[in-house]
């Protein structure tokens, strides 16, 4: 099949025959409803769409998938891009800018994000992306009944893992659930270790100025192998897990019960209440640290971005950023606001509320590193730092020396770091 700078003809065709149908559907350009795309479906989907209901204008949202870079590649190329787009990555609001496909955004006057994520999303000078929903990335979930008593270090989760892993191996359940089918499940893992053993490093790494094969990454993946290869960690082993993806772990924990823990963002919630059996309830607890105190905080996002238009994705992307714009969702449930002007006590549930307060507290807060790596380095299906994660995770499931596990990642990272334009 032809490709188009990586887009295939039947891609292209299919999005130029969505913005032709929106264009005749719009027709009055005054009357043309604002579109916007954006990553989210499902449940996610239905409650943006509750939200953008209340906007004094109407709007059109399109769900692109989860490969959305692909789809507004495509719709540019056709001419059909929309007004607004939704993504999740802060590089892709970059790289647009520095294409010249994007306007610059002005937030409200009620806008105010945690330090350090405002300036993700600038360049040449001007903020051309706004923050409109995060992810808090640094929790362990579990149902109490299975583990009354959660690890409080690192040190005591491998311990744990020891010890149920055991178990396991009589008929027992496993210690760890993980969806390691999903490349961005293992970065998440990496980025949560790295960031609690060297947050200098992982700002430097993040900023294209570390060093892939130093010894911050280095004794980040040595703590993972340390866990990882210990036998009887995951339902079935490595090799299964591999085949494991995200909601499937998350199953393994609430339903099946064949796992204790598994590890992953607050919209596992999501994932629980469609598969959870029975009425108890799983808890969370932070990302054990390596140190005392309660370790680093990774926290993903997506962010709204204005493509040159006229100015009703502007506009709209501003009224995103009004303090109760967002109600609906935040009432509903599932939303996590990076707006910290929003009063905690909007939070009707009392778990979103804690993790918005803890996402507000100082000097601990990194952004999802992968999501900041450019080019095809930041991963996808087979692609880039989630491919290097789920070889290591392969070798050292598998009885690959740690050491050699190590050097082997490494060495890709590097690689894939110098292709990218990532440095070393």
């Amino acid at each position: 099949m032809t490709a188009y700078g990586g887009l295939t003809r039947r891609t292209l065709l299919r999005v130029t025959a969505a913005g032709a149908a929106a264009t005749v559907a719009g027709c009055a350009p005054r009357a043309r409803p604002v579109q916007v795309a954006v990553v989210w479906s499902g449940s996610e989907l239905d409650r943006f769409r509750d939200v953008v209901a209340a906007y004094p204008a109407p709007v059109r949202v399109v769900s692109a998938g989860n490969d959305i870079d692909a789809f507004l590649r495509a719709r540019h190329l056709a001419g059909t891009s929309p007004d607004v787009a939704i993504l999740s990555r802060p590089g892709l609001v970059t790289e647009y800018a520095a294409r010249g496909w994007l306007r610059p955004v002005r937030p409200s006057t009620e806008y105010a994000v945690p330090i350090g994520l405002g300036d993700l999303l600038m360049a040449k000078g001007q903020r051309y992306g706004l923050w409109v929903k995060a992810a808090h990335k640094s929790l362990v979930w579990h149902l109490p009944s299975m583990l009354p008593e959660p690890p409080k270090s690192w040190d005591e989760l491998v311990s744990l893992t020891r010890r149920l892993g055991a178990l396991a191996r009589h008929g027992g359940p496993a210690p760890l659930a993980i969806g390691a089918a999903d490349g961005w499940v293992l970065t998440d893992w990496f980025e949560n270790v790295l960031a609690d053993l060297a947050p200098t490093a992982y700002d430097a790494l993040a900023a294209g100025e570390g060093d892939w094969q130093g010894r911050a990454v280095r004794d980040t993946l040595d703590r993972l192998a340390e866990l990882w290869s210990i036998d009887g960690a995951f339902p079935g082993g490595g090799r299964r897990a591999l085949l494991t993806q995200y909601e499937e772990s998350v199953i393994q924990v609430v339903r099946s019960r064949r796992a204790v823990m598994v590890f992953e963002a607050d919209f596992t919630a999501e994932v629980v209440g469609r598969f959870r059996s029975g009425t108890e309830e799983p808890v969370t607890f932070r990302f054990p640290s390596t140190g005392a105190g309660s370790g680093a905080l990774i926290v993903g996002g997506d962010v709204a971005v204005a493509f040159d238009h006229d100015r009703g994705g502007l506009e709209l992307i501003e009224w995103l950023t009004l303090a109760d714009s967002f109600g609906p969702w935040l009432r509903a449930g599932g939303y996590l606001s990076p707006n910290t002007t929003i009063a905690l006590s909007e939070y009707t549930d009392p778990v979103r509320r804690q993790l918005a307060r803890e996402m507000r507290g100082p000097d601990t807060l990194h952004f999802d590193l992968s999501d900041q790596l450019p080019g095809a380095f930041t991963g996808s299906d087979g692609v880039g730092i989630w491919r290097i994660m789920q070889d290591f995770f392969a070798d050292v499931t598998g009885g690959v020396p740690a050491r050699r596990a190590i050097d082997d990642a490494t060495g890709q990272f590097a690689t894939a770091a110098r292709e990218a334009g990532g440095d070393r």
